[in-house]
């Protein structure tokens, strides 16, 4: 199965950065691909139990165990991931992970790389082609809005708040452009349709506003891509 790569560059101290995607209640703040992160007391290594909402009404269950190295000769930071969901609603069976927090003159490169194996055979790997992707970009969305607390100071809830009035603006502008074009006929109505969805795509988000096309979706490097050792061990 094809990994999924995010890397982003957060121009704050290692410890802040350590501090708000190791803390499980700080991961779930911007992490929009969790709405529940609930670590299991007194476990070695540290399992958690997650929950995600997919739908209004439907909300899958996982689990998780972790590990990380904090103190590394080279100075930098390594967490693996195992995780599941025993849950036959879930496309996701089991699958494995890394962050990676490099230090470097601009900031902390913060990046990971993630696989999966989905289930409900034939037909879960015909969803996967349109789920993998989604989740990619999901991650990505979430490490830019990461970027926005550490950096710039807006907190996850207010870059929420921002996405969505982003979103509304885009639409409403898409359907006023064309409605306006509307009076002079169908043709010129759906050639307004395209140029104005075309716009709305390609207009780069307000600064505050998250944006997964602000990560790296690809490795720069081997190192990058390759998952720790550490991983062996859970």
């Amino acid at each position: 199965m094809r990994s999924v790569y995010v890397e982003t560059l957060i121009d704050a101290p290692m410890e802040q950065v350590w501090w708000a995607t190791q803390d499980p209640g700080e991961h779930r703040r911007w992490d929009v691909r969790f709405s529940r992160i609930d670590p299991v007391p007194g476990s070695r290594p540290a399992r958690f139990r997650y929950a995600t909402t997919v739908l209004p009404r439907l909300t899958v269950r996982g689990w998780g165990v972790h590990a990380g190295e904090r103190q590394r000769p080279d100075g930098t930071r390594t967490s693996a991931l195992r995780f599941g969901s025993d849950d036959p609603r879930s496309l996701v069976a089991a699958g494995s992970g890394h962050w990676r927090y490099l230090p470097g003159p601009h900031g902390v490169r913060f990046l990971t790389g993630y696989s999966y194996t989905p289930r409900w055979g034939l037909l879960g790997r015909l969803a996967d082609l349109a789920f993998r992707p989604l989740f990619g970009w999901a991650t990505a969305w979430s490490f830019d809005r990461l970027r926005l607390w550490l950096t710039a100071g807006v907190p996850p809830e207010r870059a929420r708040a921002n996405a969505v009035r982003d979103v509304a603006l885009r639409l409403l502008a898409v359907v006023a452009v064309t409605a306006a074009a509307g009076a002079a006929g169908r043709t010129s109505a759906a050639l307004a349709l395209v140029v104005a969805t075309s716009a709305a795509c390609l207009i780069p988000p307000h600064p505050h506003t998250p944006a997964a096309r602000r990560c790296r979706r690809r490795p720069p490097d081997r190192l990058a891509a390759r998952p720790p050792r550490l991983l062996e061990h859970l």
